[in-house]
């Protein structure tokens, strides 16, 4: 152990107690080990030095589950500087895997780190029987990921576990920093009877944690600006949506800040390079969703600030746990906003099954082998509701995946309704504390702790509640950063991406003929039109803002530059209520000097929200007609309307307006929801 962690850590490094004991817990034969410690505490260093021991006794090597590259990266390294030879498998390095099967084959490999979605692929599938007869040891790193209460439960995550630990030769150890006495209990009966748990505090002494509340957005984007010219060192700030974390990342560099934006759409190649240049110092922060996580090692972060708070204090502590492992003083600074809530209540219900629509996707599955799209038609269930549902549904082996299609293994689906009622009723209590943690309701770290179970939760005497103070630039930005982000953000032009091609089972098929580009003045809770568009949502039928409406005239005059032909008219979008896009398109005629032509006629009600492709051009093919007498001029068309969410209704109309010989259609939107 103290070899291990002289290598890790330098020379005269002291293993603490706990750890020594974890080590000699999981050396035992078959032994089953859960380590609950704060996310600096070491529990790497465990299962190295266990490696170390055990691969020095003859056993075969340590297998790692990481759930996030970056994690598996760092690992890497890690092992690496602890003398261990390692080698990964995931997504990013298939053309290696050959190579590294054949030095696990070999025993030239003491650590290997797997990704959980590997368990879905055939080439990893064909090896995992043999691997499980080798290893000596299997790490689950991040283990509150397998258990249904954890804040980040990866079905995944869980079907690789599941499959590990009937592996009944070699040793499990299970670690996480983040894991209330709910979660710690289900880990531990997964494990299997007879685990030993370590679990420790979870205060952070280097650790300021401040609240600054009642900020609009817009002065939280103002807020960041500011802090950002005295915060300590370099940092992480989270946001919750991908939007926001490109929105912010843009505005902060108009500012003069070095920042990148890290998101689950990032590519994996941009994601290593926006890594390695917050871990040299080479940028002030990186503006992150929870994809930049577990396991980031940047000991030295001295921040971690967030706009908008996670739904849970679990999912809190465990990012704002990534500042101040290594220096003596750090700052972990939320910002809340009551827009928070919204985005709250979309995850809390988006992974919890729904019986019904199990039903309808077994169903549908029982006819054949189909892939995503045939039963997204056939079902009307919405893409990621989908996605969702079929990895709950593998985990409980009532389906597979062959290829690219899915199938039904012919296993019943049992719907425990009182498990997920009962998961939806955490997740709502969690939701309040994070609430009153917002309100500082008391010693923000000992609130964290006595919200995760810590054994000995304390007030810190440095958090904003026990001091009273917040860090620069304190409860208001400058109004020169207020200024500065209003007029940037009003300055940004929103795309709308064309549909390519019409789902299955409605009149048209193949590949769209439509709008071929469209623009938006806002996306989602825009902070530069948060009143805008609240003022709009409530707004009487014809009633647009007229800030909005001068929000599209400058739009269209920062789109005009580029316009190969000026627009030949305007056309308002068809709805069941159209007097708004009639405003609107009369608005941009009159600035623009252009035709209005009325053309489009509605019939029926409004088209499903909150479904599949199909039924929603389906309806809408239905619905949307031209007028006997519609006329268009020569040239292309400007297509307009206040709000676009599923882009159908305008990828429809734009068909509609094609087929009566418009050369081209543009769009404009005020408002593109997400």
């Amino acid at each position: 152990m103290h070899t291990t962690l002289a290598r890790l850590a330098g020379p005269g490094a002291v293993p603490r107690a706990d750890q020594v004991d974890a080590v000699h817990a999981v050396l035992q034969p078959a032994s089953r080990v859960l380590v609950v410690q704060a996310t600096g505490w070491g529990k790497s260093a465990v299962y190295w030095a266990a490696t170390h021991a055990m691969r020095s006794r003859g056993a075969g090597p340590t297998l790692v589950v990481s759930p996030l590259l970056a994690l598996m990266r760092d690992q890497v390294s890690a092992a690496e500087r602890a003398g261990l030879k390692a080698a990964t498998v995931n997504s990013t390095n298939t053309d290696d895997w050959d190579g590294v099967f054949q030095r696990l084959e070999a025993d030239a490999i003491d650590v290997l780190l797997v990704s959980p979605e590997r368990l879905g692929n055939p080439r990893f599938a064909a090896q995992l029987g043999a691997l499980l007869a080798r290893v000596g040891l299997i790490v689950i790193d991040e283990a509150h990921c397998i258990s249904d209460w954890g804040f980040d439960f990866r079905p995944d995550y869980q079907r690789l576990a599941r499959a590990l630990l009937s592996t009944p030769t070699a040793s499990v150890l299970a670690t996480t920093a983040t894991a209330n006495e709910r979660v710690t209990l289900d880990i531990g009966q997964q494990l299997g009877v007879g685990t030993l748990t370590f679990r420790g505090t979870l205060a952070r002494t280097s650790l300021t944690l401040s609240v600054v509340p009642g900020l609009s957005p817009l002065q939280r984007y103002a807020w960041i600006a500011d802090a950002l010219e005295q915060l300590p060192g370099s940092g992480i700030v989270y946001v919750l949506t991908v939007a926001e974390a490109e929105r912010l990342t843009a505005f902060l560099r108009s500012c003069g800040h070095a920042v990148d934006a890290y998101s689950g759409q990032t590519d994996a190649d941009t994601r290593l390079k926006v890594e390695e240049r917050l871990r040299h110092n080479q940028l002030k922060a990186v503006v992150a969703t929870s994809a930049l996580g577990m396991g980031y090692d940047k000991p030295d972060l001295g921040f971690c600030v967030h706009v908008g708070s996670p739904s849970t204090p679990v999912a809190y502590y465990q990012q704002v746990g990534r500042a101040g492992r290594a220096v003596s003083h750090a700052a972990g600074v939320l910002l809340p906003s009551q827009a928070d809530e919204r985005i709250w209540d979309y995850f809390a219900t988006a992974s919890i099954p729904d019986a019904a629509i199990a039903d309808k996707v077994l169903r549908s599955l029982g006819k054949a082998e189909r892939g995503l799209l045939e039963i997204e038609a056939d079902t009307g269930v919405r893409r990621g509701r989908l996605e969702a549902l079929l990895k709950i549904l593998a985990v409980q082996g009532v389906v597979d995946k062959n290829g690219s299609a899915w199938r039904a293994t012919g296993a019943p689906y049992v719907h425990d309704a009182a498990k997920w009622t009962a998961l939806a009723q955490v997740r709502q209590h969690e939701a309040g504390i994070m609430r009153q943690y917002a309100q500082g309701q008391g010693c923000l770290m000992a609130y964290l702790q006595t919200a995760l179970d810590d054994p000995s939760p304390a007030p810190c005497g440095r958090c904003s509640v026990c001091t009273g103070h917040v860090p620069f630039p304190g409860l208001v930005p400058s109004p020169e950063k207020q200024t500065a982000a209003r007029d940037f953000l009003r300055g940004m032009t929103v795309d709308i991406e064309p549909r390519k091609r019409w789902p299955p089972g409605v009149g048209r098929q193949g590949s769209i003929r439509g709008f071929d580009m469209g623009h938006a003045v806002a996306f989602a809770d825009d902070p530069a039109w948060g009143a805008e568009l609240q003022e709009m949502r409530t707004a009487a039928p014809g009633d647009v803002p007229q800030e909005m409406l001068a929000g599209a005239v400058a739009l269209l005059g920062r789109w005009a530059k580029t316009w190969p032909v000026r627009p030949a008219c305007v056309v308002p979008m068809p709805g069941p209520d159209m007097a708004s896009n009639l405003r609107l398109a009369e608005h941009i005629a009159q600035k623009g000097r252009l035709p209005l032509r009325d053309v489009f006629r509605w019939t029926g009600g409004p088209a499903p929200h909150d479904a599949a492709s199909t039924p929603v051009v389906a309806h809408l093919e239905s619905a949307i007609g031209l007028a006997p007498d519609a006329a268009l001029p020569a040239g292309p068309v400007l297509l307009v309307g206040t709000d676009v969410r599923t882009r159908w209704t305008a990828t429809v109309a734009a068909a509609l307006l094609r087929e009566q010989g418009a050369s081209q259609v543009m769009l404009l939107a005020l408002h593109l929801r997400p």
